[in-house]
């Protein structure tokens, strides 16, 4: 992502893509990260029919679940979008 003509078309993409309850649009270090109840599969198909290269990244350290908390329904994805460089990702299950 590199102008606001390519964060037009994501965003109007995942304001479309049912589940979604939020998204961040990082244009600087060409990130997404997408709020809500949707899996991530679906999101990364949507976000790459806007012609972007997309890959899952690592978030940041999380806080992890106290013993016998249950998380919620919600689902955090997270895509790095990239311009032919050699991205790592990773999937979380």
């Amino acid at each position: 992502m590199s102008c606001q003509g390519c964060v037009g078309a994501v965003k109007r993409v995942l304001g479309k893509l049912e589940g979604v309850e939020s998204y961040d649009i990082d244009i600087e270090q060409q990130k997404v990260t997408v709020k809500g109840n949707v899996p991530p599969e679906t999101v990364l198909q949507t976000v790459s029919k806007t012609g972007k290269k997309t890959a899952y990244w690592e978030a940041e350290a999380e806080a992890k679940p106290v013993e016998g908390e249950v998380k919620p329904a919600e689902a955090e994805t997270k895509l790095a979008e990239t311009e032919s460089k050699p991205v790592e990702t990773v999937a979380a299950a």
